[in-house]
């Protein structure tokens, strides 16, 4: 096992300058810090690997108890906030701007990692800039968005950003057959299909169903045939994303109601008066969740099938490239002859438009018809 950075692959120029921050070199220290990068690239296992380097005497050796609490959550000096929400509110951020006020139990550092700043509210980023302005002597904030223009201007201009880039696939494919174990030809597989995601790849290398569901996804242009499939194929995919929502949320879901309930000094069906607030908020942060679940997973089925497209667009415009999706090339190859590439670009924009569209809160159903329609109607020229 290698010290905390070893798994950042790809992102030398990233670790380099984190290391001269923790060695305190050339006064590259400072106390907050952005984390920005594409999905996959690792941006929260950077600010992770970088907190455990500072609470760590050795900067981050991955092997003593500082390193390995720090990582698994479970240091006191280290505050990870993940949410699966659609928003960090005030209330949220005020709590972590207390943490950080606090002097650490261990002497070193009281730090804060935010894994997805950018959903950070207007009121929620006012709460945090007082944080972030008179922070503690000892306080560090480690925020982590996809870019820095997903995060409020007066917020990433008082950080110090560090840029992560997409990792090669062989990159992607040495960390899997080194770190999980996997074969070479199936890691190789994952890591291209993951397209740079080191979390995806790892999903798929050692997952025999989500290899089957992202086999099912990449069948769907074959299946758009009549107005009817598309609609069939559109509420399937939406049911299925709820489906794996509920499966991830039930367990966690009952275990916060119990907990509320316990706390609140009642059981069984009877509610008291005064709890019924408190009940209430419960169940709407758990259904904004499991929306936000569903969302995600309905991003990916976007994702795959972007990839799909662009290789019908690869196979039509240039050759010699490798398909992101080799194994599918007798499928892709008819599709590329029998339309143009304007019309796959079309395909493409259907997808980038659906996309837009769940981000702006439209229902996934119509988001997903819309699309699916579109994608019909690029095929068929």
């Amino acid at each position: 096992m290698g010290d905390v950075f070893s798994e950042l692959i790809g992102q030398e120029r990233a670790v380099e300058t984190l290391r001269r921050a923790v060695s305190g070199r050339s006064h590259a220290m400072t106390h907050a810090w952005l984390f920005v990068g594409p999905p996959g690239s690792g941006r929260s296992n950077a600010a992770k690997a970088f907190a455990a380097a500072l609470q760590c005497p050795d900067g981050g050796c991955g092997q003593c108890e500082e390193c390995r609490t720090t990582l698994t959550g479970a240091h006191p000096d280290v505050t990870l906030l993940r949410t699966e929400k659609l928003s960090i509110g005030v209330a949220e951020v005020r709590d972590l701007v207390g943490r950080a006020s606090v002097a650490p139990v261990k002497k070193r550092h009281q730090i804060v990692v935010v894994e997805d700043a950018d959903r950070i509210t207007e009121r929620g980023a006012d709460a945090l800039l007082k944080g972030l302005e008179e922070p503690s002597p000892k306080t560090v904030w480690l925020l982590c968005a996809p870019s820095a223009d997903d995060v409020i201007v007066t917020i990433r201009s008082r950080c110090r950003t560090i840029k992560l880039s997409t990792p090669s696939d062989d990159a992607v494919t040495e960390l899997l057959i080194t770190r999980d174990g996997i074969s070479p030809a199936l890691a190789a597989h994952a890591a291209r299909a993951a397209q740079g995601h080191v979390g995806r790849a790892r999903v798929l290398a050692r997952s025999e169903d989500a290899r089957i569901r992202r086999r099912e996804i990449l069948a769907l242009p074959g299946k758009l045939t009549s107005i009817t499939a598309c609609l069939d194929a559109a509420s399937n995919l939406v049911d299925s994303a709820a489906e794996e929502a509920a499966q991830a949320t039930a367990e966690l879901d009952a275990r916060e109601m119990a907990s509320l309930q316990e706390t609140m000094g009642f059981s069984g069906r009877t509610r008291p008066r005064h709890a019924q607030a408190a009940i209430k908020d419960l169940e709407d942060q758990q259904k904004l969740r499991a929306k936000r679940i569903q969302r995600d997973a309905l991003d990916r089925v976007l994702t795959e099938l972007t990839g799909y497209y662009r290789d019908v667009l690869a196979a039509q415009t240039a050759e010699g490239i490798e398909l992101v999706n080799a194994d599918l090339a007798d499928e892709i190859e008819p599709i590329a002859r029998r339309t143009k590439p304007e019309h796959t670009v079309r395909a493409i924009d259907a997808l980038l438009k659906a996309r837009t569209a769940l981000e702006g809160n439209v229902a996934p159903l119509l988001a997903l018809e819309a699309m699916l329609i579109s994608l019909s109607a690029a095929q068929r020229g």
